[in-house]
């Protein structure tokens, strides 16, 4: 099925999502979700796949056995394409509208140790806050988990220390729903994204490779 956009019946579907998280919501709505939300992600997924990748796009289930809130149901669908453990572009659509975004998500232990060493490397590291530097100026705010004090065997005046907090280091960007959304050309922009997050994703893919994750 070709990619003609994402209907603005799947934001509407989350909006209500988030009023009535519900098994009884869900079942009576799920021709929507379907139709509106799973299979265009699917379809867009497809259209890039030759250019970035296979996609993985997630389930819509909540894992809720060590949460404390139990609603059954997330209140947005993603996909991530991945190009290394914990690495790639992801591309999400809720209530809010669209979100696209790329980087290194919750790297392993090892993975975390690597990135940090890198990170201190006056070469590598000049390098990634090159990149962020580019990546910021077109539109994407850099986010990710972050420790509140420095990580250890690092010092406090270390000139990229802000980047050595990092747990996860993500870019991303936060469309809404532009007039395009419900057209075909929304995988041209979020093509466009991925793009241009492509030597920040490129960078950490770089760095992980052959790293257990």
């Amino acid at each position: 099925m070709a990619f003609t956009g994402f209907p603005l019946a799947g934001l509407d579907f989350y909006e209500d999502l988030e009023a009535d998280n519900s098994k009884a919501f869900w079942s009576a709505r799920k021709q929507t979700y379907d139709e509106a939300v799973r299979a265009p992600m699917i379809a867009l997924t497809a259209e890039l796949a030759a250019e970035f990748g296979e996609a993985k796009i997630f389930r819509p289930y909540r894992d809720v056995r060590f949460s404390a809130d139990k609603s059954p149901y997330k209140t947005h669908q993603g996909a991530v394409v991945g190009v290394a453990p914990g690495v790639g572009w992801y591309v999400q659509i809720g209530a809010a509208g669209l979100l696209v975004g790329g980087g290194c998500f919750m790297p392993s232990p090892p993975a975390l140790a690597t990135l940090r060493a890198t990170i201190d490397d006056e070469v590598r590291g000049a390098e990634l806050a090159k990149i962020l530097a580019a990546t910021t100026a077109a539109g994407f705010q850099i986010d990710g988990e972050r420790l509140k004090t420095k990580p250890k065997g690092y010092s406090a005046d270390h000139p990229r220390i802000e980047l050595l907090r990092h747990k996860s280091l993500v870019a991303r960007r936060e469309f809404g729903a532009p007039d395009w959304l419900t057209t075909p050309a929304a995988a041209s922009e979020i093509r466009r994204a991925w793009t241009e997050l492509r030597p920040l994703v490129e960078w950490f893919g770089a760095i992980f490779e052959g790293i257990e994750h």
